[in-house]
């Protein structure tokens, strides 16, 4: 962000219950810079930070509700008062009446404004003091039938940036004489093609060599491969951004992870990158191993 330009400014607030947590992490998993339960009267100088040019904070959500008990009484005031600023957004969460009482149910904790009556009673002491604040809202999320994929995704779709990658993807190469890795998702063995190692001219290259490169990708199955598994791998990537998996690992392996899967592992890193909302991270697990 340059010198002099402001940065943005959301106030996610709404009824307990509704999903406030589900999109403070979203927010934050988007970059933002996510404050949870502040007290209204601190929103003023939370605002100032992006106010500042070339401040390392350009997007800021705090997250206010009514666990701040009398402290809360000021919201409606305080975000007047920003208003005039012109530089704020609120955003309300709400649910039925209905999916609130079983979402508390569920989890067995009380509601916050309950105090000795029923869940409901809460429920709707809660709904009335928010009324205004919800009136006021920029933009308001009912949540009654989102799962908190759904919600989450949702939020990805309203507050990422034009272009954002919403998924990112590691492909791996590695050696399975090293060991298979334990923090993937996905494995492929390229122990199918031939070993380059058994040529002494491409030996002691890599797969990041074109002369290794061309030599394994001419081999036969490997193109019919990289077609196969690109095409299968696009709709699992593309699910993952439905159900707002941020990132997922694809491990590629060979005997050593020193040609066959970087050579692999390139290519696919390549035909991956056109997979809309993706942004793909290429790492050589155990190229440079004796």
């Amino acid at each position: 962000m340059a010198d002099g330009d402001k940065g943005e400014f959301l106030i996610v607030t709404g009824m307990s219950g509704a999903g406030r947590t589900t999109v403070a992490n979203a927010l934050e998993d988007l970059g933002w810079y996510v404050v949870d339960n502040l007290p209204p009267q601190i929103l003023r100088p939370l605002l100032d930070l992006t106010d500042m040019g070339g401040t390392s904070l350009p997007k800021i959500a705090a997250v206010v509700d009514v666990r701040g008990r009398n402290l809360f009484d000021d919201f409606p005031g305080v975000t007047r008062a920003l208003r005039s600023r012109g530089s704020i957004r609120i955003l309300f969460l709400d649910a039925s009446d209905d999916v609130l009482v079983r979402r508390f149910e569920a989890v067995r904790r009380p509601q916050p404004l309950q105090g000795d009556g029923t869940l409901l009673d809460g429920i709707r002491t809660e709904r009335s003091k928010l009324a205004p604040i919800r009136e006021a809202a920029d933009l308001v999320i009912d949540t009654s039938s989102l799962n908190i994929h759904q919600l989450a995704t949702q939020v990805s779709e309203l507050f990422s940036e034009e272009g954002a990658a919403r998924h990112r993807v590691t492909l791996m190469s590695f050696g399975f004489k090293y060991g298979l890795p334990t923090d993937v998702d996905l494995v492929a063995d390229m122990r199918f093609l031939p070993n380059p190692f058994w040529n002494e001219e491409l030996r002691g290259l890599t797969g990041q060599d074109e002369s290794v490169r061309d030599y394994v990708l001419s081999r036969e199955g490997a193109a019919e491969f990289l077609d196969a598994y690109a095409a299968a791998l696009t709709p699992v990537l593309e699910g993952y951004q439905r159900e707002n998996k941020s990132h997922s690992t694809v491990a590629i392996g060979c005997t050593g992870g020193k040609h066959r899967s970087v050579a692999m592992t390139e290519e696919l890193a390549r035909r991956l990158a056109a997979v809309p909302g993706v942004a793909v991270n290429v790492r050589h697990r155990d190229l440079g191993r004796e």
